[in-house]
């Protein structure tokens, strides 16, 4: 909303930073510069050595100038990006000087909360000091409200209340930031960038603090209670994150000897060991159905406490596939946030959250050998089924629109199954459709020069049709329904791709016409299972109907304008 220049006063050549908003190309001048204002008289009543201090405010009609100290150094967002990953020493130094500039904000009366933590709103000046700079999005804590007026903040730093009808913000809000950061500061890695996640550091590099992954997990948790309740608590981990490494490392170490200590007893115990071990995998078996019963989310009962169940009975028995289909199952069908309204608008939601979840099943344990996907190999139906299941979710339901490339591996594996009592022929077929889709996305329209088109849209538009075919042939419904749903979307985003592939208007009509037939004909009841989120499925897809009739009437109109100017589709001959 403004333009920052770097001024010098010319009696004293002293260097000043000055904000400047002009009337000029800016729509709600007048809401904008009561935000900046806004801006200007929170600073001006902060002084601070890790605050830019404004020096004067000059309001003219058609303009707004803040004139603020000007701040010589890098922001930690390039230093990363330059440099690479910081050391340790120095990722804690500069969180501790921001807890010390965040407690100061906090201690306000009224307290102000920053909301907008991130590398590139912190520079570190040449002696080593840490400035935080832009409060564009800060704001004075009245407390009572429920949640902000404004869903203010980036992606991947700002925490989960900041995004509307998830309560108030506060100090709280700025730990979450100020975790996300640090995070970035030790691995590199932004949550600023897709994948948008922040997973526990050490999984980037095995040697960084234990003691630093527990304080980052701490400040990044989505429910505000569980973060530290100030800055003064978050700084005292951090002046002792090695006390915390120390106490991880004990741990670790009283694993070990509880496992030698159990070795030892069933060697001494020679003849009773195998009674020993019988009862010890009874035990294992009833804890493992009753985590399994637990993760069922029982009414009122947190996603995440669910989460956990599942991830236990996991590393109880990695090699049963029961626990993996439940937890897969609770993310397509129970897990649906309430911002996305998924079901509501008859979307299975596979997240990026929930995908993470789903690796951390299929990773190593601490404690074991082989990962946990290596275990559930062994056991080899159930492995094919989660295959078949996991890739369907991942083609069809990733971020709601489907990832065609990460289901890849997985329909491979279950296409290449033998039938079951796990996976029926029918299912083997469908990965196998789905497969050969998923092996050529990357490459439709490339043109390889050796070999010429590598696959055409021509090539996909047949392989669509065909799934379509097959499975409105078949007695599912819920899949009768997605491979509608994928022909429709696969119109609406590529159909000038469809026709210059060689795909006419009258086809892709076709298909539309059996889609909205078949949709018509399809009797969903709420008894059946399924059966709500089946219903507004169909709804939602024939809701679509018209609009894609209107994508491809405005592909093949395009065409016929390029034919009346006497050129091919694409080339400009005028």
């Amino acid at each position: 909303m403004s333009t920052v220049y770097l001024a010098a006063e010319e009696e004293t050549n002293r260097q000043w930073a000055v904000k400047a908003m002009r009337k000029q190309g800016i729509c709600d001048f007048e809401m904008v510069k009561q935000s900046l204002l806004a801006e200007a008289s929170i600073l001006k009543k902060l002084k601070h050595p890790g605050l830019p201090e404004i020096t004067e405010v000059i309001d003219r009609e058609n303009a707004v100038l803040i004139i603020m100290d000007y701040v010589e150094g890098w922001s930690l967002d390039r230093i990363v990006k330059e440099q690479g990953p910081q050391r340790e020493e120095n990722a804690v130094d500069w969180a501790k000087q921001l807890c010390d500039v965040l407690s100061y904000l906090h201690t306000r009366n009224p307290p102000v909360i920053y909301r907008d933590m991130k590398p590139s709103n912190i520079i570190r000046r040449g002696d080593g000091r840490i400035v935080l700079i832009d409060f564009g999005t800060a704001r004075e804590f009245k407390g009572g409200q429920g949640k902000d007026t404004l869903c203010l903040g980036t992606r991947g730093y700002a925490a989960p209340e900041q995004y509307g009808g998830r309560g108030e913000t506060d100090e709280r809000t700025d730990i979450y930031g100020l975790g996300a950061t640090l995070y970035f500061i030790l691995t590199g890695h932004d949550p600023g960038t897709a994948p948008y996640e922040i997973c526990p550091i050490r999984r980037w590099d095995p040697r960084l603090s234990p003691g630093l992954e527990r304080i980052i997990q701490k400040c990044t948790r989505k429910n505000p209670e569980e973060r530290y309740p100030s800055c003064k608590e978050l700084l005292y981990d951090l002046e002792h994150y090695k006390q915390l490494d120390r106490e991880y490392k004990r741990g670790q170490n009283l694993k070990w000897r509880g496992f030698l200590a159990v070795f030892f007893i069933m060697i001494c115990t020679g003849a009773g060991a195998l009674g020993f071990w019988r009862a010890g995998e009874k035990i294992r078996e009833n804890t493992y159905d009753l985590l399994l019963l637990e993760g069922k989310s029982p009414g009122g009962q947190d996603p995440e406490e669910s989460i956990e169940n599942y991830q236990k009975a996991i590393g109880l028995k990695p090699w049963d596939g029961r626990a993996y289909e439940e937890l897969l199952e609770f993310f397509l069908w129970e897990n649906q946030e309430v911002e996305d309204q998924s079901l509501e608008e008859g979307i299975s939601f596979f997240s990026v959250d929930e995908e993470m979840e789903m690796r951390k099943a299929l990773g190593k344990s601490p404690w074991r050998e082989k990962s946990n996907e290596e275990y559930l190999r062994e056991n080899q139906k159930d492995y094919e089924k989660l295959a078949y299941d996991l890739g369907l979710a991942y083609f069809y339901s990733y971020q709601g629109t489907g990832n065609k490339a990460s289901s890849r591996k997985w329909l491979q594996i279950a296409a290449k199954a033998r039938p079951s009592e796990k996976l029926e022929d029918s299912q083997i077929q469908r990965a196998g459709r789905l497969w050969k889709i998923a092996e050529y996305y990357g490459t439709l329209g490339i043109i390889d020069p050796g070999e010429g088109l590598l696959v055409s849209y021509r090539d996909y538009w047949t392989d669509l049709v065909k799934i379509l075919d097959q499975e409105l042939e078949g007695n599912n419904r819920l899949q009768s329904l997605l491979a509608c749903q994928e022909l429709e979307a696969q119109i609406a985003a590529n159909g000038s791709d469809f026709r210059k592939g060689g795909v006419s208007r009258e086809e892709m009509e076709m298909q539309i016409d059996r889609i909205e037939e078949a949709l018509n004909n399809m009797e969903i009841l709420e008894s059946d299972p399924d059966g709500e989120y089946t219903r507004k499925m169909k709804d939602k897809l024939s809701a679509c109907l018209d609009a894609v009739r209107e994508v491809i009437q405005g592909v093949y109109n395009q065409e016929n304008i390029q034919k009346g100017r006497g050129g091919d589709y694409g080339t400009d001959t005028e």
